[in-house]
């Protein structure tokens, strides 16, 4: 990602309160283009939507860390919320979910596995195939 998120609507990408920065739902966009749209199949692979999942969770991240001091890091994942625009019939929405809470992880830590939410819509902005919202912990290093 060259760019950080964007807003596509009337509100911020992110929000700081003390230690804590909660982040509007992110999807999977880079330089403000959607690299992955429609619904979540379950005849698909899981592994072929690993990518719109982790990079939701990067844009999620990024914003986040836009609200950071220099002297400051991401040290934690409070709680992460995984939408998921799936087929009827789809039902592996927290295994595909592992995939952005292995990605925060590999980014923060341990402390970057947080409580998690995953649910299953109709649909997402833009026809995306997946939406990932945070809370990060911030301290000072």
């Amino acid at each position: 990602m060259t760019h950080p998120p964007v807003p596509q609507g009337n509100y911020v990408a992110a929000k700081r309160h003390g230690d804590l920065v909660h982040t509007s739902g992110m999807t999977p966009r880079d330089n403000g283009v959607l690299m992955f749209k429609g619904a979540v199949s379950p005849g698909v692979p899981l592994e072929s939507y690993q990518a719109a999942v982790e990079l939701a969770a990067k844009n999620a991240l990024a914003s986040a860390r836009l609200l950071m001091a220099p002297h400051e890091k991401v040290v934690g994942v409070l709680s992460l919320t995984v939408y998921i625009a799936a087929e009827p019939k789809f039902t592996a929405h927290a295994s595909l979910a592992d995939f952005a809470s292995t990605y925060l992880q590999r980014e923060i830590g341990d402390d970057g596995i947080g409580c998690r939410a995953t649910i299953g819509v109709a649909s997402l902005p833009g026809n995306a195939s997946v939406e990932i919202q945070l809370v990060a912990i911030i301290a000072h290093c």
